[in-house]
């Protein structure tokens, strides 16, 4: 048989669609032809794999050789291709068996010694088999890379098996007995509670400790704001530690985006990813780009915690780029020939100086900055932007006693404790958190009573309030409600919540 069709996966975003790959070999002069749209990485493979097969003991076919990656459209990265191709070459050569084949994905980069490299994306490729099935409702069996067996197999109901070489996938199907063959990898992911900082160790500031608590059992974002080594990193570092256990499902999103990038591993399973960027990093890796569209930091962030130190000092068009996600918890990376969606359900704490010396409102009265100069350093961050944090806090310096204090605060193991409980009860009442409740969710859920209401409109109105940080304080009022366990919204909920709005400027 001339002709041999495998199937294989490319990567478009968070989408893995099916790619299938047909070797044909004729008559001729010797040639080796790759066409459907490859770029430099899957031309180059032609060497690879004409390697490979020969230092696996294999005679390369001297004929008239053509593999077509279908659909023609879309465009193909990566080594991934090597594995299928070489496989197709013997299949249509007869040297291995063609009808086995339809059963099997593939995947896989060949070394020039046969060897099989890690690729990435293997758990989103594992994902979008897993979403497709045949007309039967059976499902392909997936060969890959060892390396990246762990992973892949976190997908329930998905079979694996992993290779180290490709004379072992060649093995597997020309074997009759059954020990010869590859084995089913079943993921054993750990089961290690994930080692986060302790809330405990950062002395003092307990309004701030609060703040955080609030923030992460409603999914609110938090802006910290106070002079130089009040403990905003520190606090910042301990709020993954606080969040609500990370579900299967949130689990297995967060780590098919961290695939992408090569990042992800089985000791990071259930941990929730927390992504500082400097404050020199580009609206390209923030929000993710490139020829090919990869993930930025507010994706690889994705269910767990987008930390910006020094917010002012973004550039402004790097910030603006964050208004979009924060509202709907995903990004859209178009170019000319494709468009690539990535999820950025994160969290964001924000840290800044009051002002560009950091000292406006210390006990040290050393600030020296203008008022004209400290309304432009703030004014780098745009009212839009400013509005879509729900809470906005000032983290004020500790007294030299209580620097020298032991350590006595709240360790975050109970603080997760009540957060959790939080989540739970909105869960149960809602299905969603309450930073992610539309406007007619709230009517039904976020009700003060009558003295909450009246406090809350005399606030709004004092305070030129916009219509979205309206509804964003009355959310996180709703959220204290439920970290005090009652069904009400109390006006001691509300002036709360008021309190977490505190603004740098009018707005």
């Amino acid at each position: 048989m001339s002709l041999a069709v495998l199937t294989s996966r490319a990567l478009a975003g968070m989408q893995a669609p099916e790619v299938t790959v047909e070797v044909h070999l004729a008559n001729g002069l010797p040639s080796f032809t790759i066409v459907g749209l490859p770029e430099t990485e899957v031309k180059e493979s032609k060497d690879r794999v004409r390697a490979a097969l020969q230092n696996a003991g294999f005679e390369f076919p001297s004929r008239r050789i053509t593999v077509n990656l279908a659909p023609a459209d879309l465009p193909k990265e990566s080594g991934r291709f090597d594995l299928p191709i070489a496989l197709g070459i013997l299949a249509a050569s007869g040297k291995m068996p063609a009808d086995a084949l339809a059963s099997y994905e593939f995947a896989g980069e060949l070394s020039l010694s046969g060897e099989l490299r890690p690729i990435r994306g293997a758990l989103a490729m594992t994902f979008a088999m897993h979403r497709s099935s045949d007309k039967n409702g059976k499902q392909r069996a997936f060969i890959l890379p060892r390396m990246n067996a762990d992973e892949a197999a976190l997908v329930r109901d998905v079979t694996i098996f992993p290779a180290d070489s490709l004379l072992q996938v060649c093995a597997h199907f020309a074997a009759t007995d059954p020990d010869a063959r590859l084995t089913r990898h079943i993921a054993t992911p750990t089961s290690a509670r994930p080692n986060y900082p302790d809330l405990a160790d950062v002395k003092g500031q307990a309004q701030a400790k609060r703040a955080l608590e609030v923030a992460a059992a409603g999914s609110h974002s938090l802006l910290m704001v106070g002079p130089p080594g009040t403990g905003k990193s520190m606090l910042a570092a301990r709020f993954a530690g606080i969040l609500p256990p990370m579900t299967d499902d949130e689990a297995l999103e967060s780590a098919a985006v961290q695939s992408l990038t090569s990042g992800f591993t089985t000791a990071r399973w259930k941990v929730r990813p927390f992504r500082s960027p400097h404050h020199t990093a580009s609206g390209v890796a923030l929000v993710g780009g490139g020829g090919t569209p990869r993930p930025g930091e507010i994706s690889l962030a994705h269910r767990g915690v987008l930390f910006l130190d020094e917010l002012p000092e973004f550039s402004r068009t790097v910030l603006e780029v964050l208004r979009e996600p924060l509202e709907s918890g995903q990004i859209t990376i178009s170019r000319a020939a494709r468009q690539a969606d990535f999820p950025a359900r994160f969290q964001l704490i924000a840290a800044m100086n009051p002002c560009p010396c950091g000292y406006l409102g210390h006990p040290s009265n050393k600030c020296r900055c203008t008022p004209d100069v400290i309304a432009r350093y703030q004014g780098k961050i745009s009212g839009p932007l400013l509005d879509r944090i729900d809470m906005q806090i000032q983290v004020g310096a500790l007294a030299h006693e209580d620097l020298l204090k032991q350590s006595t605060g709240e360790s975050s193991e109970h603080v997760a404790a009540r957060v959790a409980h939080a989540s739970a009860r909105q869960l149960s009442r809602q299905g969603k958190h309450n930073n992610l409740l539309s406007n007619s969710e709230m009517d039904n859920h976020c009700k003060p009573d009558a003295a909450g209401e009246q406090l809350l409109r005399t606030a709004m109105t004092r305070l030129n309030w916009s219509a979205r940080a309206y509804h964003r304080v009355l959310k996180v009022a709703r959220t204290i409600a439920d970290l005090d366990d009652t069904s009400t919204i109390k006006q001691a909920h509300v002036a709360e919540a008021i309190q977490y709005r505190r603004a740098l400027r009018e707005q």
